[in-house]
């Protein structure tokens, strides 16, 4: 599992994190379940919830690292690819913003400083 692992790691799912879902359930309908004890990381191991962070500044898991800015790199794609289709319920000029800040968030995961 990683016990006497140090490194900090993100999770798998890191734009669709765990926590940021019980957010949303909370804020919408005052639900607020339990987090897992433990994670799925993006380098395959599974650490403590405790252990993880979707901040760049704090993730030092190198694979971890890339697997993160793989993953918003990827959303950044998605959502411009949305933005530009027909009926779209985001306009162009929104995707474009919300890619770029993916991007930005991106090439922060790739440089060592984080931040």
């Amino acid at each position: 599992m990683g016990e006497g692992d140090p490194h900090i790691h993100v999770e798998v799912k890191v734009v669709r994190s765990q926590a940021a879902v019980r957010t949303v359930l909370a804020a919408t309908f005052g639900l607020a379940g339990d987090l897992p004890s433990t994670v799925a990381t993006g380098c395959g191991l599974r650490v403590p919830y405790a252990m993880t962070s979707p901040r760049p500044d704090r993730v030092t898991c190198l694979a971890c690292r890339e697997h993160a800015r793989a993953e918003h790199l990827r959303l950044a794609d998605e959502i411009e690819r949305i933005g530009g289709l027909p009926g779209s319920p985001v306009a162009a000029a929104e995707a474009r913003q919300a890619a770029a800040r993916h991007r930005a968030l991106a090439e922060r995961f790739s440089s060592g400083a984080g931040g």
